[in-house]
């Protein structure tokens, strides 16, 4: 795993703004090829397997976690128990989600999380930096089958009607993936609408959700966090509505930090885990402190060798786990250092490819940096 410094491209906004990558800028820097990173056959070989391994481990994590009724140590509304329980007991589809790992390229990749529920990052890691590969090394490979798998994916959904694609209104990103997302279910077959959640309602003559046009969603793709949906007003017409939703809900166990300490629990001293607790006493050395419920790096904590590095947000108030230390590498050209970690994609059941992202903290951020990779 090498990073190397590349010359950007000419006009390479205008090509991923065709594509529908509007945000490539945000903040000013977030598509970033002037580096590039460079990995050899047998690397990409032990992500593929890692990200496999993780995913079986994670799941059956989540059937731990649901025949010993563990869910109050996810901080999971009481009234959304038997949803989630009858989710995952009807095996209800999913369609993809994403590990952060740390690794630089010697040993075992090392799980960080499973963002499982609303994962974004998508089109970056999928169309644009495959593009960028076809116009700077187009004799190299990349780990990168995503738009393949997700259209298989959507294949398989189960659900006949229209399907509803929406996420908050007014967010350029998450508007970006949602789209994207929208366009394989599209290549799959699917016939669907997107919209804006908050012009979503509930009808009680239908006793059905409907969107702004008062069509009836009987599916819905939701690029909005369950930990949301389950604490808004109309949190209980969830629970009486026989509505598809994806990602299901199952996977409020999943994309919990609490399943960490589980997973570490039910598969201790596995080469891709970190120890992690629910206890702060019972981890020795290093740690980070992280909130069940946390995005964009907010509210993270990490003690280490004697510092105290700390994120401020709106998270923590449901608790906190405590996970061993695992220092993401830094590569430093001196001009523009940086933290790694990648984003290791699942789609079904598959690994589907990566995504990488730098900082100048340890602790990545939304507005982190994205990096195209390839291998040899």
């Amino acid at each position: 795993m090498i990073r190397e410094s590349r010359r950007p491209r000419d006009n390479w906004q205008a090509q991923f703004e065709a594509l529908g990558f509007n945000y490539h800028s945000i903040d000013g820097l977030y598509w970033d090829e002037r580096y590039a990173y460079r990995f050899s056959s047998d690397q990409i070989d032990m992500l593929e397997q890692a990200t496999i391994d993780l995913h079986q481990m994670a799941l059956q994590a989540v059937d731990h976690v649901i025949r010993h009724e563990r869910l109050a140590q996810f901080a999971i509304p009481r009234s959304f128990w038997p949803l989630v329980e009858q989710s995952w007991h009807d095996k209800e589809f999913s369609l993809y989600g994403r590990f952060d790992l740390s690794w630089d390229g010697t040993g075992h990749p090392k799980m960080l999380e499973y963002n499982a529920d609303t994962p974004t990052g998508l089109v970056e890691s999928s169309v644009a930096q495959w593009y960028w590969l076809q116009d700077v090394l187009p004799h190299a490979d990349q780990f990168n089958s995503l738009h393949e798998k997700l259209i298989a994916r959507w294949k398989t959904y189960p659900a006949k009607g229209m399907l509803h694609f929406v996420c908050a209104g007014g967010n350029e990103e998450d508007e970006g993936n949602l789209s994207y997302l929208r366009d394989t279910a599209i290549q799959a077959g699917c016939a669907t609408k997107q919209c804006a959640i908050e012009d979503i309602g509930w009808d009680p003559s239908q006793a059905a959700f409907v969107d702004a046009m008062n069509v009836r969603i009987d599916n819905v793709f939701k690029l909005y966090p369950w930990e949301w949906l389950s604490r808004e007003t109309f949190a209980t017409h969830l629970l009486a509505t026989p509505m598809r939703i994806i990602e299901p809900a199952w996977k409020m166990i999943l994309s919990n930090k609490a399943i960490l300490p589980v997973m570490w629990e039910l598969f201790p001293h596995h080469p891709n885990l970190l120890p992690a607790f629910f206890d702060a006493w019972r981890i020795q050395g290093d740690f980070v402190k992280k909130p069940l419920y946390s995005r964009e790096g907010e509210n993270i904590s990490i003690y280490a060798n004697g510092t105290v590095l700390h994120t401020p947000g709106q998270y923590g108030a449901e608790g906190f786990i405590y996970q061993a230390y695992a220092p993401q590498p830094k590569f430093d050209d001196g001009i523009t250092p940086a933290f790694t970690s990648i984003g290791s994609w699942v789609i079904g059941d598959d690994a589907a490819g990566i995504g990488i992202r730098e900082d100048e903290s340890l602790i990545t951020k939304n507005t982190s940096r994205f990096i195209p990779h390839y291998f040899e």
